[in-house]
């Protein structure tokens, strides 16, 4: 069994969750590896897909929304997870007393769902360095609003823990089929 974790990152968190993944998949004995999705050419080979995103004002990245769209047919003829990654902190809770992960959820993972027919969806923390250069607009615009920007929790927030466990539940199923 071959399995892509496929992923697009701006600073490398999600990067880092996607490799973390393929790496854990990787000692349950199934052959996965991780590609940023501009560096995937065809899925052809792979068995079943993990694919994700660094999530921006409820949004993935352009270039993960390009590859879904462009291998819509193809992902959902195979088995396909999709993660996303965003949320910094380690508040579990919002300041509107919701479930971060749920308010966090990217826009596409209701399309994505509906299209696509994933076998799960997650949302993980993610990091933020408010030193790293600004890339897009959303963070250029943030540079501009040194108070907004203070707001958000920076520090490299991943759990790894919870990462592994979705990782295993994930080879779980696939070595069920």
């Amino acid at each position: 069994m071959k399995v892509l974790v496929a992923y697009a990152s701006r600073h490398g968190a999600t990067a880092g969750i996607a490799e973390r993944i393929a790496e854990r998949l990787g000692t349950k004995s199934i052959d996965a590896v991780a590609a940023d999705v501009e560096d995937v050419s065809r899925l052809k080979e792979y068995d079943a897909v993990v694919l994700g995103s660094a999530a921006y004002m409820f949004h993935w990245l352009k270039s993960a929304r390009r590859f879904a769209a462009k291998n819509r047919s193809e992902l959902a003829s195979k088995p396909l997870w999709l993660f996303s990654s965003g949320p910094t902190g380690t508040d579990l809770v919002d300041d509107k007393g919701r479930d971060v992960f749920e308010s966090s959820r990217p826009k596409e993972f209701e399309e994505l769902g509906e299209s696509l027919s994933p076998r799960g969806m997650k949302v993980f923390f993610g990091a933020y360095d408010p030193e790293a250069e600004a890339i897009g607009m959303a963070e250029k615009f943030m540079n501009l609003m040194p108070q907004a920007k203070a707001e958000i929790p920076s520090g490299d927030f991943r759990d790894w823990e919870a990462i592994d466990a979705w990782a295993d539940e994930i080879s779980a199923a696939l070595l069920d089929d």
